[in-house]
C-alpha cells in the first residue's frame, strides 16, 4: 500500500512553507520551532516529498523549500529515517527527476546528491543505471533532468565512482556521456562536458582509456554558440594542459590560436576560464617553445583584459573619493592567520627566511574583490609570462605601455600602472633603463584625482621597491617615501590600505636606510592610528612592526618611544581577551619590543602578564573542552600561540630584564603543557620561546631540562619542519648553557650536565642532517646543534662524525660569521681531536668549511690552524699536496693564505 498524506496534515506543512517565506523574523522563529517539533515525526519527511513531487498545483518556490528543508533533514538525520520513508523519498526523486520545472528538477537532483553523500551509492544500486538510462529519453525535461542529477553526483562523488566499491560505473559512464556531447541541446551538451571534466584531474582510468576521443568530441565543440558550453571546453583544456600536455602537444598551435579568440570572448565567464590556460601554460616546460610566437596576439589581449569592467567600477565604489569615515562592515575583514615563530639564522647580506614560506598573497592589488575575475587573472598571466620570457616581452609591452600611462582615460592608465606592476619581477633587468624616468610618473600618480588610481600606483611602486633603494636615496627613496606617507593618511580607505601596504614592503627593502626620516615616519604612522577604521588598523599594525624589524635598535630613542608606544599601549588596553584584534597588535608589540631592547621595559609587566593570561585561559579551556566536548567550545589557539611569540620577543629584547617576571609567573609550568600540545603550531613557538628563554634567563629554565628534555627530542621529526626547526634550536641553546654551567677551563672535558641527554637527540639529528629535500633553515640549525653537542659533549658525539661531517661541512659554509656557527666550529674542531679518523674522508669539506670563516676568533682560528697543520705532518708533504691538488683555485689560495699549508 503506498504512503498517502494526511489532508489536514498536508495543510499544516503547506501553511509552514508558506509562513517560513515571510520577512518576519519573529514569524521566521515560529517556523524554526514548529520544523524541529516535526522533526519528531518520521513521516513528516514523507510530507516534504509529497509536496516537492506530486503538489504540482502549488507555487514553485514553496516546492522547491520543501526540498530543501528535506534536504537539511537528510543531512542532519538521514541515518534516523525508518527504512520505509527513506525508500519511498529515492522512489519519488527517480520518478520526478524529468519534472516539467527547471527549478523542481534542480531541487531534486541536490536531493539526490545529498542522499548520495550520506554513504549511500552504495546501497542504491539502481540510481546510476537508472539516472543513465534516463538519458535516452525521448522527453527533454527527463535527459536535462538525470544529467543535472549525474552532474552534482559526478562533483560530489568523483572518486567513489572510480573505485572498485561500485564495480567501476564509469566505465559505461565515460563514453554514454561523450555520446552526449553532439546533442541537439545546448543544456545538454554542458551537463555532458562538466560530468566528464570532475575526471580529469584524478586521471580517472576510464576517461584516459577514451582520451582521445574526448580531445576530438572537445575540438568538434570549439564553435559552439553557447557560452556555457564554452566554458566547459576551455575548463577541460586548461585541466588537460596540466593533467595530459602530451596529447595536447599535436595540437598546440591551433589550441592556442583558440585560447586567443576565447580570452577575449563577451561573455566573461569564457574568456575567464580560457584566461586560466595562459597561467597553467606558464608553468609547464614547453611554454616558451610553443608561446614565442604568438606573444605579439597574447600581450594586447592580456593587457586589455587588465582593465577594470564597468561592473568592477561599481562593486568598488570606484566614484567614491572620501570613505574615511564610513565604519568597515565585519564582513569587509578577512580573518587574519598568525604565522608562528620560527627561528633562522643570519646569512649573507640579508636576515631571514629565505624561501621557506614566503608570503604567496603579494599580487593582492584589490582584495575587498576578492573574487577571482578577469582583470585579476590577466594580471597574474602577465606576471607568471614575465617569469618565463623575461626581456623578451618587452618589445611587446613598452610600445603599448606609453599610449597606456598617459591615457585621459582613468581606467586605461590605471590598467597601465598594474601592467607596470604585474612584469616588475620578471622583466627587472630590461625595466632598468626606463625606470629614472618612469619612476617620477608613477609618483605622481600617487596624487592622481580618481582613488583607484592612487591604489594601483601604492602597489606598483612597491614591486619596484628593490631598485629604488638600490639608487642615491634623495633621487627616488625620499619622493616616493613622502609621497606614500601622504598616502597614508588618504582620505580613501583602499588607497591607506594599499598605501600601508606598499610602505611596508618599502621598509623591508630599505631597512636601515629609513633612520634619517624615523622621527617624520613615526609621526605619520601614529596619526593614522587616530584615523583609521577597523580593516586598515590591522594593517597599520603590519606597517609599525615591519618598521621595527627593520630599523632595529635605532628605534630605541626616547623621542620615537614617546610617539610610538603611548597609541599602542591604549589600544592594547582597550582591545578584550577574546578579541582578534589582538593578533596583529601581539605581532606588532612583539617586533617593537624586540627592536626597542630596553627601551620596551617601561611598558614590558602589563604585556608580560597578559600573553601569560592569554596562555593560561587557552589552555584551561582546551581542557576543559577534551574533557566535556558537548558542553564546551574548542578554544582559539591563536591567542596562545601569539602570546607566546610575543613571550619570545620580550625574552629576546629585554635578555636578562626578563628574569624578574620568569622568576614572578607559572610560565615554566605553562611551556611544559604548551611542548605538548596536539598542534604543531603552538609546539612550534613553544620550542621558541623555550629557546629564548634559555638564552635570556637559563637559572629558571635548569631545573625543568630533565622533563623537557625527552619532549624536544620526540619532535625531531621533519615531517613538520618549522616545530622540528625550532626544537633543534632550542636543544643548540640548552647545550651551551648547561656546558657553560660547569665548564672549569677548556682543558676539562671530563663531561657536562649535557651528558645525560645527548642519548635522546644524537641519532634524530644526524638522520635529519643526512636526509635529502632537508630545508636549508632546518639543514643550518641542525649542523648547529650538532656542533653545539659536540662542544659540551665531545666524548659522546664524536664517534659519529664519520656520519655526519659532510653534510655538516656543506650547510654552515654559506653562513656569515656569528656566535652560533663560532660555537659549532669549535665543537666540530674538538670532536675532530677526539676523533681524527672521523674526518679523513671528508677531509676536503672541512678545508671548504673553515675557509668559509672570514675572520674567525683568534683562538678559533689556533684550532683550525693545528687540525689542517696535524693532517698535512700525518699523511707527509707529497701527499698533502696531491690532496691539495683537488682544490678549487679560491680554496687553495685562502688555506695558503690564512693557514700556511
Amino acid at each position: 500500500m503506498e504512503w498517502q498524506p494526511d489532508e489536514q496534515g498536508l495543510q499544516q506543512v503547506l501553511q509552514l512553507l508558506k509562513d517560513s517565506q515571510s520577512p518576519n523574523t519573529a514569524t521566521q522563529r515560529a517556523v524554526q520551532q514548529k520544523l524541529e517539533q516535526l522533526n519528531q515525526f518520521p513521516d513528516f519527511n514523507n510530507y516534504l516529498i509529497f509536496v516537492l513531487t506530486r503538489l504540482k498545483t502549488e507555487d514553485e518556490p514553496t516546492r522547491s523549500l520543501s526540498g530543501l528543508i528535506l534536504k537539511n533533514n537528510v543531512k542532519a538525520h538521514y541515518q534516523n529515517f525508518p527504512p520505509t520513508v527513506a525508500d519511498f523519498i529515492k522512489q519519488e526523486c527517480l520518478n520526478n527527476i524529468g519534472d516539467p520545472s527547471p527549478l523542481i528538477r534542480a531541487t531534486i537532483g541536490i536531493l539526490i546528491t545529498t542522499i548520495t553523500s550520506k554513504g549511500e551509492l552504495q546501497t542504491w544500486p539502481e540510481l546510476l543505471p537508472q539516472l543513465c538510462n534516463l538519458l535516452n529519453s525521448e522527453d527533454y525535461n527527463t535527459c536535462e533532468g538525470s544529467f543535472g542529477a549525474l552532474q552534482k553526483i559526478c562533483e560530489d562523488s568523483s572518486e567513489l565512482l572510480e573505485s572498485d566499491a561500485l564495480n567501476r560505473p564509469l566505465n559505461i559512464m565515460i563514453p554514454k556521456f561523450l555520446q552526449f556531447f553532439k546533442h541537439c541541446s545546448p543544456k545538454i551538451r554542458s551537463h555532458a562536458i562538466a560530468c566528464v571534466n570532475q575526471f580529469i584531474i584524478g586521471r580517472a582510468q576510464a576517461l584516459m582509456d577514451n582520451i582521445d576521443t574526448f580531445i576530438e568530441s572537445l575540438f568538434a565543440l570549439a564553435t559552439d554558440e553557447d557560452s556555457e558550453v564554452r566554458k566547459n571546453v576551455c575548463r577541460a583544456l586548461v585541466m588537460l594542459l596540466e593533467v595530459r600536455i602530451d596529447r595536447l602537444i599535436p595540437h598546440m598551435h591551433s589550441i592556442i590560436q583558440y585560447m586567443l579568440q576565447r580570452t577575449q570572448d563577451p561573455d566573461e565567464n569564457v574568456s575567464l576560464e580560457a584566461c586560466e590556460f595562459w597561467l597553467t601554460l606558464a608553468e609547464q616546460p614547453i611554454c616558451k617553445e610553443v608561446l614565442s610566437g604568438h606573444l605579439v596576439q597574447l600581450i594586447p589581449i592580456l593587457v586589455n583584459g587588465m582593465k577594470y569592467s564597468e561592473i568592477d567600477i561599481i562593486l568598488l565604489k570606484g566614484d567614491v573619493e572620501e570613505d574615511e569615515a564610513v565604519p568597515d562592515s565585519e564582513q569587509d575583514i578577512k580573518p587574519r592567520f598568525h604565522k608562528s615563530r620560527t627561528v633562522t639564522l643570519q646569512h649573507e647580506g640579508g636576515e631571514g627566511e629565505e624561501g621557506e614560506d614566503i608570503d604567496e598573497d603579494d599580487d593582492d592589488d584589490d582584495d575587498t574583490l576578492s573574487d577571482w575575475n578577469l582583470r585579476k587573472c590577466s594580471a597574474a598571466a602577465l606576471d607568471v609570462l614575465a617569469n618565463v620570457f623575461r626581456d623578451e616581452l618587452l618589445p611587446h609591452l613598452l610600445p603599448l605601455l606609453k599610449g597606456l600611462l598617459f591615457s585621459p582615460d582613468w581606467v586605461i592608465k590605471e590598467s597601465g600602472i598594474l601592467v607596470l606592476g604585474a612584469i616588475a619581477e620578471g622583466c627587472m633587468q630590461g625595466m632598468v633603463p626606463y625606470l629614472p624616468e618612469l619612476l617620477p610618473h608613477l609618483i605622481a600618480c600617487l596624487c592622481d584625482k580618481k582613488a583607484l588610481v592612487r591604489s594601483i600606483a601604492c602597489w606598483t611602486l612597491s614591486r619596484y621597491a628593490h631598485w629604488v633603494v638600490s639608487q642615491p636615496p634623495d633621487s627616488h627613496l625620499k619622493p616616493l617615501m613622502t609621497e606614500l606617507l601622504k598616502r597614508i593618511l588618504d582620505g580613501n580607505k583602499r588607497v591607506q590600505e594599499a598605501a600601508c601596504s606598499a610602505f611596508a614592503t618599502l621598509e623591508e627593502e630599505a631597512c636601515t636606510e629609513l633612520v634619517p626620516y624615523l622621527s617624520f615616519i613615526l609621526d605619520t604612522l601614529v596619526f593614522a592610528f587616530g584615523k583609521y577604521q577597523h580593516k586598515n588598523l590591522l594593517i597599520l599594525y603590519d606597517a609599525i612592526g615591519t618598521l621595527a624589524d627593520s630599523v632595529g635598535h635605532h628605534l630605541n630613542q626616547p623621542e620615537y618611544i614617546q610617539k610610538l608606544m603611548p597609541p599602542l599601549i591604549a589600544k592594547w588596553n582597550e582591545l578584550k581577551d577574546e578579541d582578534k584584534d589582538l593578533f596583529p597588535l601581539l605581532e606588532c608589540l612583539s617586533s617593537v619590543a624586540t627592536a626597542l631592547q630596553s627601551g620596551f621595559l617601561p611598558y614590558c609587566e602589563p604585556v608580560y602578564q597578559r600573553c601569560v593570561t592569554l596562555v593560561q585561559k587557552t589552555l584551561a579551556q582546551a581542557m576543559m573542552y577534551n574533557q566535556h566536548p558537548d558542553q564546551y567550545e574548542a578554544p582559539d589557539k591563536d591567542f596562545m600561540i601569539v602570546a607566546l611569540d610575543l613571550l619570545s620577543g620580550l625574552a629576546e629584547g629585554l635578555g636578562g630584564s626578563v628574569d624578574q617576571l620568569v622568576a614572578r609567573s607559572n610560565i615554566m609550568t605553562l611551556l611544559f603543557q604548551c611542548m605538548q600540545d596536539p598542534m604543531p603550531e603552538v609546539r612550534q613557538s613553544s620550542f621558541a620561546l623555550l629557546g629564548d628563554l634559555t638564552k635570556a634567563c637559563f637559572p629558571h629554565v635548569k631545573p625543568c631540562i630533565a622533563e623537557f628534555m625527552p619532549i624536544l627530542g620526540l619532535n625531531l621529526n621533519p615531517e613538520f619542519i618549522s616545530v622540528c626547526n625550532n626544537a633543534t634550536w632550542a636543544i643548540g641553546e640548552i647545550a651551551m648553557q648547561m656546558g657553560r654551567t660547569d665548564k672549569k677551563d677548556e682543558g676539562d672535558c671530563s663531561g657536562s650536565d649535557m651528558q645525560p641527554y645527548v642519548g635522546l637527540v644524537l641519532n634524530n639529528l644526524v638522520e635529519i642532517i643526512n636526509r635529502p629535500n632537508t630545508p636549508k633553515t632546518l639543514l643550518e640549525n641542525t649542523a648547529i646543534t650538532i656542533g653545539r653537542l659536540g662542544y659540551v659533549c665531545p666524548q659522546e658525539v664524536s664517534p659519529m662524525l664519520q656520519q655526519f661531517i659532510r653534510p655538516w661541512c656543506t650547510s654552515l659554509r654559506n653562513i656569515r660569521d656569528n656566535e652560533e656557527k663560532d660555537s659549532a666550529f669549535r665543537g666540530i674542531c674538538m670532536m675532530i681531536g677526539v676523533n681524527p679518523a672521523g674526518v679523513v674522508q671528508d677531509f676536503i669539506f672541512f678545508c671548504d668549511a673553515v675557509a668559509s670563516w672570514v675572520s674567525p676568533k683568534d683562538d678559533l682560528r689556533d684550532m683550525f690552524y693545528k687540525i689542517l697543520h696535524g693532517f698535512k705532518d700525518q699523511v707527509g708533504e707529497e701527499n698533502w699536496q696531491q690532496f691539495s691538488e683537488q682544490f678549487p683555485p679560491l680554496l687553495k689560495e685562502r688555506l695558503s693564505a690564512c693557514y700556511g699549508v
